[in-house]
């Protein structure tokens, strides 16, 4: 069967409202400050951990397509062109793309195929360490057929074929990076002065400070509206509110904290734009510590957080308690899934049968001598993890468990989380808007990735597996349900809060819009009308 996309420019005009393809109805000009959390990590797509990485990528590095405001990850309709004018499935198990000739790199080269395959290959390579690489394992190869067609061999015929080969790899110049070793590649100069073919170009970056992105005039798909993005780094949330309040910064992706929305409400130049959350906090436990390898203790201290009384201290009416390791973006949040509920009578009496009991009346259960303490890692640019670790902490020692909290600098948190050096860490993840998240950051296959806590569960990875096979939603429903509830049974983590999302920016911006997943994706085709422009939009 060979199923064809739209023509290329028949499905450009209806992805238009969808922030795939720029226009030049409205005049271009303006600067868009953003008051980051915290610093990209580096900007070679392949090795990005931080979201502002992430983000920045995403306007330097496009897709072959882009999903829409929609997030349908399973039927074609739910993307729109980009780097490929079009596509198509050859067979169940090849799928064809057709590059925009009109694409160059922005030092002048054209973009071809061969830029798709080496892409393939770096992201593919274990010396590279791609956090995306588990995404990748259904495709067997990509080859150039021409310059222009760039074909994907998969190993099974799945629904989220398209996603796979799109999503998950952001294309990279072969004529910049091939001589480079793979092993090399991340440390290499081009991660700091990257070049790209998105609509934006890298200007500069001061680490800690400040990036800088300008408007690629020349871009294949049209000039974006903006002049320039500014990220300036702000991890204090309430400084970063000020500054916004200020007009020092124009917008945050997020505002955690329910007073600080509050501030921004009452401030006539700012609006709140909700979308639904990709995020995700929680704590994960290091299931290689002898502490944590025991399920039944993992179990009773998930029974021991009272989740509910967290969110509603920390987020009011901004925040929600999470079914499991998903958010509201995903699909598979919806409908029941059963959860370790609140229950203190039920974590006591399943440490007492562990062994773990007050001796000496102290309030703090002791095993063979050993007491019952652990170490919770959380970084010192989040007061929400911090105040809901102390929430835990307060919790947690009421059914006799000493919970030791231990700030960090966020790079250092981060080192040692992925180094499996910690015996807790008070996560915060961005989730993507397919479920295969699952598999990114709990299978086996991601122990040395983000499964930082190392949960190994042969019955999880098949459920998962299972679930992404199938062909309708309706058929992958029950099993994703299946893999939820059996997380939630094991407990290697404790999934606690999941803000109700919502971006603040300045009212002088027109044609706002955002995808769950990646927020400024759309950026290019947000504006600022002439007469609102502040000195620095000019």
């Amino acid at each position: 069967m060979r199923r064809r996309l739209l023509p290329a420019l028949a499905l450009a005009l209806a992805a238009c409202a969808k922030g795939s393809e720029t226009t030049s109805a409205a005049p271009t000009g303006g600067t868009l400050v953003i008051a980051s959390p915290g610093d990209a990590d580096v900007l070679l797509p392949p090795v990005l951990t931080t979201q502002v990485g992430k983000q920045i990528a995403d306007l330097i590095f496009p897709r072959l397509a882009e999903l829409k405001l929609d997030l349908n990850t399973v039927d074609d309709s739910g993307f729109a062109p980009s780097l490929a004018r079009s596509w198509e499935h050859r067979d169940s198990l090849t799928l064809a793309f057709h590059l925009d000739p009109r694409a160059r790199w922005q030092d002048g080269t054209p973009v071809t195929a061969h830029d798709v395959v080496f892409t393939w290959g770096v992201y593919g390579d274990t010396l590279v360490g791609a956090p995306e690489l588990p995404n990748l394992a259904d495709i067997a190869a990509v080859e150039a057929e021409d310059s222009l067609t760039a074909v994907f061999r998969f190993r099974h015929a799945r629904p989220e074929q398209l996603l796979d080969a799109t999503y998950h790899m952001r294309i990279l110049p072969r004529h910049l990076l091939d001589a480079i070793p793979r092993g090399q590649l991340a440390a290499a100069p081009f991660g700091r002065d990257p070049v790209g073919v998105g609509p934006f170009r890298f200007v500069r970056w001061t680490p800690g400070a400040e990036l800088v992105l300008e408007a690629d005039t020349a871009f294949f798909l049209g000039r974006p509206r903006l002049d320039r993005i500014v990220w300036r780094v702000l991890p204090d949330v309430s400084a970063a509110v000020s500054a916004l309040i200020a007009g020092e910064t124009d917008a945050m992706e997020t505002i955690p904290q329910r007073d600080e929305i509050e501030r921004v409400l009452r401030s006539p130049d700012l609006r709140l734009v909700p979308y639904p959350s990709p995020f995700l906090g929680g704590i994960a436990f290091n299931l290689r510590r002898p502490l944590f390898r025991d399920r039944e203790l993992r179990r009773a201290l998930a029974m021991a957080i009272d989740r509910e009384t967290i969110v509603r201290s920390i987020f009011g009416q901004y925040g929600e308690v999470p079914v499991g390791s998903t958010v509201r973006m995903q699909w598979i949040s919806q409908g029941p899934v059963r959860q370790l509920g609140y229950d203190t009578v039920e974590a006591k009496r399943t440490l007492e049968a562990e062994g773990w009991r007050d001796l000496n009346g102290d309030g703090l259960r002791e095993k063979n001598g050993a007491p019952l303490r652990f170490t919770l890692l959380v970084p010192t640019t989040s007061r929400i993890r911090q105040q809901a670790a102390v929430l835990v902490q307060d919790q947690l020692k009421k059914v006799g468990v000493d919970v030791r909290i231990q700030p960090l600098d966020f790079p250092v948190m981060m080192q040692r989380s992925e180094r499996g050096e910690f015996e807790a860490v008070f996560f915060s993840r961005t989730l993507e808007a397919s479920p295969s998240t699952l598999t990114t950051d709990w299978s086996t296959s991601a122990i040395g990735g983000v499964n930082w806590g190392a949960y190994a569960s042969p019955a999880f990875d098949s459920i998962v597996t299972a679930a992404l096979a199938a062909r309708t939603r309706g058929a992958a429903a029950p099993l994703f349900r299946r893999a939820l509830e059996m997380l939630n049974d094991d407990a290697p983590a404790v999934f606690v809060y999941s803000p109700r999302n919502n971006v603040a920016v300045h009212r002088r911006f027109e044609n706002v819009t955002i995808r769950p997943d990646s927020w400024l994706v759309t950026v290019a085709t947000w504006s600022v009308p002439p007469d609102r422009r502040l000195p620095r939009d000019r």
